[in-house]
């Protein structure tokens, strides 16, 4: 029997992997992008062991391994004084615990991985420069109309459409879903600079957490150790547009006056910053009839756990487990994938907002945090990640 037909909207990372996973599995996958090229510029991402061992499954471990770092631990500092509050074990232990890598990688290069690999399969038509305006549902078939970017108007029908589209998607609507994403009261910053142009104590092979009242920052090295990538997240009332607007450096450092010298000169360093505020939205359907959702689609999740493209990546590996080669059904493969993983997104969800209040804590709660994280432990703060890290997609 044949497979089915599926447009994934959406080339994201988590677009890329399901198209990547999907045509494996005998389906003929259209995927639209309505860019019309690839550029990432100054972004990084953590793929914890629960992302990582599912892009080696599907092949992707040598390429990986040339251009990501794996950092031996976490230091997590307090901004003003820059003392040492604890640490988190990485590295070798996390490895050994989990069975998969904790690597950081540059956008950029994860993308080019799972683009090349993406074009290899003859199972997945491309379409770029084409952005979707109308999805519809029906009993038969599903449908969308596109247009380019010279203004043609198109229609294109599959047995399912795959949302892969973000925060603000188009294919959620369909699922009835109208209310738009909720601003957390968050901006943030990054840029990446050479590694050599940081300040020797933290250009180390670690990741650094700096926490604080008025925001937090992470730093961690990527092109296999060339450059480092830096974000610091300033708490503000006020969302900025898109997902690269320019920042000032001067206006960064001036929310950061009081910070440690080391933390100073890091955030000195690039001359160019770009910001993006940080939205969520409480997941809620993320399948029916012949649409389902993915990653930033389904269940966009703040950055404070690092799981944005590690969720996305799981609900990939899941659905294509779901959607075996041969011809599904349709109806309950997808209420079997919103089953599966309905608990679990809404739990990262809660955690990561947990986590942001945990990070910007101030007084007797600050003090609080900072002896539960001593007394814990490096091995023990992975320890409390268990239940995240240990995730394993259906073969």
């Amino acid at each position: 029997m044949t497979g089915l037909s599926i447009a994934v909207v959406g080339a994201g990372i988590g677009g890329l992997t399901a198209s990547l996973a999907l045509a494996r599995q005998g389906h003929a996958v259209t995927l639209i992008e309505r860019r019309t090229g690839f550029s990432e510029v100054g972004a990084g991402l953590q793929l914890s062991p629960n992302a990582s061992r599912i892009l080696i499954r599907l092949g992707l471990g040598a390429a990986l391994r040339r251009v990501a770092t794996e950092p031996r631990r976490v230091v997590v500092r307090a901004i003003r004084s820059g003392e040492p509050i604890g640490q988190v074990a990485l590295g070798a232990f996390l490895r050994e615990r989990f069975e998969a890598p904790y690597w950081v990688v540059h956008r950029a290069d994860l993308q080019t991985i799972l683009l090349d690999a993406v074009r290899s399969e003859p199972g997945v038509r491309l379409v770029m420069g084409r952005s979707v305006e109308t999805v519809e549902d029906g009993p038969g078939e599903a449908r969308l109309a596109w247009v380019s970017a010279g203004g043609a108007r198109e229609t294109h029908a599959a047995d399912l459409i795959l949302g892969a589209d973000g925060v603000w998607s188009k294919v959620r609507r369909a699922l009835g879903d109208n209310s738009p994403p909720a601003y957390r009261g968050h901006v943030a910053w990054r840029a990446t600079l050479a590694r050599d142009a940081v300040p020797a104590e933290l250009a180390g092979d670690e990741t650094g957490l700096w926490l604080g009242p008025k925001g937090h920052v992470v730093h961690y090295p990527i092109a296999g150790g060339r450059l480092v990538n830096v974000v610091a997240v300033e708490r503000t009332a006020t969302p900025v547009d898109g997902w690269a607007a320019p920042g000032h450096r001067d206006a960064l450092l001036g929310h950061y006056a009081s910070a440690a010298p080391a933390l100073r000169a890091l955030l000195s360093g690039p001359r160019e910053w770009l910001r993006w505020s940080l939205f969520d939205h409480p997941a809620g359907r993320l399948a029916g009839g012949r649409i389902a959702l993915l990653g930033d689609c389904a269940h966009p999740v703040l950055p404070f756990l690092a799981q944005g493209a590690a969720l996305a990546i799981e609900d990939a590996a899941t659905l294509a487990s779901l959607l075996g080669p041969e011809r599904p059904d349709l109806a309950r493969a997808l209420a079997s994938y919103e089953a599966q993983r309905l608990a679990r997104v809404r739990r990262v969800q809660r955690e990561a907002r947990r986590n942001g209040r945990v990070y910007h804590a101030g007084g007797l709660v600050a003090f609080g945090r900072n002896q539960v994280m001593r007394r814990l432990g490096p091995e023990g703060m992975t320890r409390r990640y268990d239940w995240l890290y240990g995730f394993r997609a259906p073969e």
